[in-house]
Formats: C-alpha cells, sequence, structure tokens
C-alpha cells in the first residue's frame, strides 16, 4: 500500500476513534477544570465594612471578625471621590498579618483588581487601609467599601 495514502486514513481512523471519547470526558463533567475556576462561576461576594478618608492621608482599620466566612478574595470599590492607595495590611483571625502593596489610584465609582489571598481560603480578622486623598482639595470625603468572595 502507498505511504501516502495509508497515513491520512490511519490518522481518520484513529480521530474516528477518540473524537467521542473527548467529547464524551467534556460534556460528563469528567474533563480538568482550571485552578482557580474563574470569578464569575464563584458565590457571590459579601461586603465586609466601609471606611472614609477623613483628612488629606489616613489609616482605618476594617473590622471583619463578624463574619464567620473565609475568603479567598477581596476587592476596594471607592465612592464619590478618588482615592489613592498606599498599602493593605490584612489581618487574620489565626493571628498572622499580610502586607499587600497597592498602590494605586481608584476613581468615584470604580474598583480594584480582585486581590487574591496567598495561601488559599483564610479567615480575616481585619484589613488596615493606608491611603489619601487623590484630590487634597476636594472638599467631598472618599469612601471605600470593602468586599469579600470565597
Amino acid at each position: 500500500m502507498n505511504k501516502a495514502k495509508f497515513l491520512p486514513r490511519l490518522f481518520l481512523s484513529t480521530a474516528a476513534l477518540f473524537l467521542p471519547l473527548a467529547a464524551h470526558a467534556q460534556y460528563s463533567g469528567y474533563a480538568p477544570r482550571p485552578y482557580p475556576p474563574p470569578f464569575a462561576q464563584q458565590r457571590p461576594e459579601m461586603v465586609l465594612g466601609t471606611a472614609h478618608v477623613d483628612g488629606p492621608v489616613d489609616h482605618d482599620d476594617i473590622h471583619v471578625e463578624r463574619y464567620a466566612g473565609r475568603f479567598h478574595f477581596v476587592l476596594l470599590q471607592v465612592h464619590d471621590a478618588p482615592i489613592r492607595f498606599d498599602h493593605v495590611v490584612i489581618h487574620y483571625a489565626n493571628g498572622e498579618a499580610q502586607t499587600l502593596p497597592v498602590s494605586v489610584v481608584i476613581p468615584p465609582s470604580g474598583t480594584s483588581q480582585w486581590i487574591a489571598l496567598p495561601g488559599g481560603e483564610r479567615r480575616i480578622h481585619s484589613l488596615e487601609l493606608w491611603y489619601a486623598r487623590a484630590e487634597p482639595g476636594n472638599p467631598i470625603r472618599p469612601e471605600v467599601e470593602l468586599f469579600g468572595a470565597p
């Protein structure tokens, strides 16, 4: 038999055998899942607390311990006026603390990216915010809202 005719036939017959198996794995739930799963597939976020930037530069502590949940991600949402974030210190329920450099200006109605908590799912005791008004002359007092997601 001619090799030029044999190889395409071999490929097609092999594909015909394995294609139904691949389709079955994809639709039957046996296909490998990406980790971590896309955020849209996870449970909805929860508001953990709010704080206001009272002076030109401020430092606030949002206590989260009243929530029994464990979180993989946190997000900051800004209202009323822009805020310049320097860093965030996360205090975990087990006594550990972790400093995360944020170094970003978030406009009003804007959010940070979802911040993944190193070490996976963690119980948060409190979150320290080190921030400033991005527009010091603006008389509007900016507000930040903290969200957590499992």
